[in-house]
């Protein structure tokens, strides 16, 4: 099986749709677990919950990476990130027995792409994103990295890189929103 997270409800066939690739794609993950981040964007809920206007295309927060085993860690670069990006979030996570016709490899462990509009065979309601992401941190599925627990050296990073992307999202100003909301303390007015 093949998993795709998505707010939308009662899919029953999945359509590619321009990616952060530049290319009509569908991502799945072999794991259920691994979709979980994707049941929300941090971007795009803390901008409406914070009244910010945007019709653009919204930008992408991916607080994961994968440790050696495989295993999808999810790091809180700011205060209650994990919290507030996911309580409260209902979505869905539909499920796809196979993909005939896989669009391009990306370098995700346990993802898969296709190019073509897919068949859904199942679908489950996740009632709160939060509640499940825990659940899954208690089974060891995935790994959480809070806030509170980051070391000095990841905390230099996440500094440096908050200062370059905010920088970097001139033609984005959603995304310069949640950085100067989130990390006031990193990027001052």
């Amino acid at each position: 099986m093949f998993y795709h997270a998505s707010n939308i409800p009662n899919i029953t066939r999945l359509e590619p749709r321009v990616s952060n690739h530049g290319v009509p794609l569908i991502y799945f993950s072999e794991k259920r677990e691994n979709v979980l981040v994707y049941l929300s964007n941090a971007i795009e809920k803390y901008c409406k919950e914070t009244g910010f206007e945007y019709n653009g295309k919204w930008q992408k927060w991916g607080p994961y990476g994968f440790d050696k085993n495989g295993v999808q860690c999810i790091t809180e670069y700011y205060k209650n990130a994990l919290e507030s990006t996911y309580r409260g979030v209902s979505a869905y996570i539909y499920s796809v027995e196979a993909i005939e016709t896989p669009g391009i490899s990306v370098k995700i462990p346990f993802a898969a792409t296709s190019g073509a509009p897919v068949d859904v065979a199942g679908v489950e309601y996740v009632p709160d994103a939060y509640e499940a992401i825990l659940e899954a941190e208690r089974h060891g599925l995935i790994r959480i990295e809070r806030y509170d627990q980051l070391d000095e050296k990841t905390r230099e990073w996440n500094r440096a890189t908050i200062i370059k992307e905010y920088e970097n999202a001139v033609d984005h100003p959603e995304y310069r929103h949640f950085i100067k909301g989130n990390f006031g303390d990193i990027i001052a007015d």
